[in-house]
Order: C-alpha cells, then sequence, then structure tokens
C-alpha cells in the first residue's frame, strides 16, 4: 500500500462516527470494532457517536453545550438507530431527547441508550475559568501508558500519564483517585466536539484506583458540559490536552466521579460529572 493511500483512509474515530440518515430524525450506526471494549464498545464513543447524531442533525440550533447519556442496556454488534429528536427550540437554545435502539436476532427492538442534550448559540460574554490547569510537565516530557489491560480502545488514544495511573498492584490498598494525563487521538487527529464528549470517558474506573482491586464495572450515566469554542478546538489542533479526574462518593454498589479537560494553553475544554456501577 502506497503511503498515500495509507494517509488517505479515515480516522478510526472518523469512521465511528459515520451516521447514515434512515428517515426523520434518525440515523443508522453501528458499534465500532476500534473501540471495543471488555463485552462492548467504550462508553465514550458511544456518547460521541450520540452527539454527533445531534451535531448533524438539518435543524440543529447553535452548538453543543451539554449532553448527558444515560447506558441502559448493553450496546451489541448489529446495527442500530439513532433518533435525534429537537424537543424545544427557543430563541438562542434548543434541547433535544436521544434514543439509541438496537434490533436483536428475532427481529425485537430495544432501548440500549437514553440521553438529553442542549445546543445553544453563543454569545459575546464575559469568560473566565475559576478551575485553573495545575502545573504539570509538558506532554513531550511524559513517557507513553503501558498496561497488562488489552482492550481495543485504549489503542486508539495516545495517554501519559503524570499522577495515578493504573495500578501495579492490585492488593487492595486504599489510595486516592484522582487522575492526571496528557491524552491525545492515536494516530492524532484534530479535536472537534464528537471527540472531545470521547474524551471525557477516557479514565480508568476510579475504584480501581481508590482500592486496587479490579471489580465489574459499568458506566450508568455521563454528562458532559463543553465550554470550549470552535475557534479553542481549532487552536488545539491535534495536541494532547491534559485530562484529569476523581472520584467523590463510594457506596451501594455506585460511584462518581468529576473530571476536566484543558487545552495546552490552560483553556478549560469541557467539564464532565458521571455515575458508574460496581460489584464486589
Amino acid at each position: 500500500m502506497s503511503e498515500l493511500s495509507t494517509h488517505s483512509e479515515p480516522h478510526a474515530f472518523d469512521r465511528a462516527m459515520a451516521l447514515e440518515p434512515a428517515g426523520q430524525n434518525q440515523y443508522a450506526a453501528q458499534a465500532s470494532k476500534d473501540y471495543w471494549n471488555m463485552v462492548g464498545p467504550y462508553g465514550g464513543i458511544t456518547a460521541a457517536q450520540v452527539a454527533q447524531a445531534v451535531l448533524q442533525h438539518p435543524q440543529r440550533l447553535g452548538e453543543l453545550v451539554a449532553i448527558t447519556v444515560n447506558y441502559a442496556g448493553a450496546v451489541g454488534e448489529r446495527p442500530y438507530v439513532i433518533e435525534a429528536i429537537p424537543a424545544r427550540t427557543n430563541r438562542s437554545t434548543q434541547h433535544w431527547i436521544i434514543t439509541l435502539r438496537e434490533q436483536d436476532a428475532q427481529g425485537q427492538w430495544s432501548t440500549t441508550t437514553t440521553a438529553t442534550a442542549m445546543t445553544a448559540l453563543a454569545r459575546d460574554t464575559w469568560s473566565d475559568d475559576e478551575y485553573a490547569m495545575p502545573e504539570v510537565p509538558p506532554a513531550n516530557a511524559v513517557e507513553r501508558y503501558t498496561t497488562d489491560f488489552r482492550v481495543e480502545w485504549l489503542n486508539r488514544y495516545s495517554i501519559r500519564p503524570l499522577l495515578g495511573g493504573y495500578p501495579t498492584e492490585w492488593d487492595g490498598a486504599t489510595s486516592p483517585s484522582l487522575t492526571r494525563m496528557w491524552v491525545s487521538d492515536e494516530p492524532p487527529r484534530p479535536l472537534d466536539v464528537p471527540a472531545l464528549t470521547s474524551l471525557c470517558d477516557v479514565f480508568f474506573p476510579r475504584i480501581w484506583l481508590r482500592r486496587a482491586k479490579r471489580v465489574p464495572v459499568g458506566t450508568v450515566s455521563l454528562t458532559v458540559y463543553v465550554h470550549a469554542s470552535a475557534e479553542q478546538l481549532t487552536a488545539v489542533g491535534t495536541q494532547p490536552v491534559l485530562a484529569q479526574a476523581q472520584g467523590q462518593g463510594f457506596r451501594d454498589g455506585f460511584f462518581d466521579q468529576t473530571a476536566q479537560i484543558w487545552s495546552p494553553q490552560g483553556v478549560l475544554l469541557a467539564t464532565s460529572h458521571q455515575l458508574v456501577y460496581y460489584k464486589e
């Protein structure tokens, strides 16, 4: 294969985002094997597909500001339909209801994912980032991640840990769950809103770090708030971004975590919050 044809192939992320119109407010899609996790797609890529369904909708007003994705059931290998309905459009904001439905071998449809989103027209207002980016070494001064956790989606990212990496010993020792790391698409790809949405779920489960025990887990709900403008995303380009996450409460089989994504220049690009199920 020639160098030219290799470089002209679509990026794995763009292949995953290729939704096909399938009727009013509906898009045909399929889980990408490039982003496969243990028993299904990586949750971040599903969230990105849901965001993409809103972003490519012909009735969309403004840019994505917030999205909440609820993982109601496992997404499998079969094709599915994402329905994105603009529930209400105001002068400068628009509210969305999104549903992902999958058809089983018997032809029965079931809902695996539900979501809500808000898009809005940008307004020129006073702006500030109160949550400042921590002082960290530049990405090129940090070695890349290597782990014994073999899932396909990890191959799609270049991860350079600074703090709170993947545990090296599963001894049940309690420790802080704070993680900081530089991360970017692998191979490099210009950052956009769907990719930023996916990056908000790029962290290992906080409970694995908190207690150094690899218990079964699954994200139940993920909310992403997009703070970056189109110009700020363009300025990032293919550079790594700084990603930080920390757990908060762990009890009764669920824990939550917050996360922040900064540009290399210290601009807060996105924040997120998610609820995760865990099992003893």
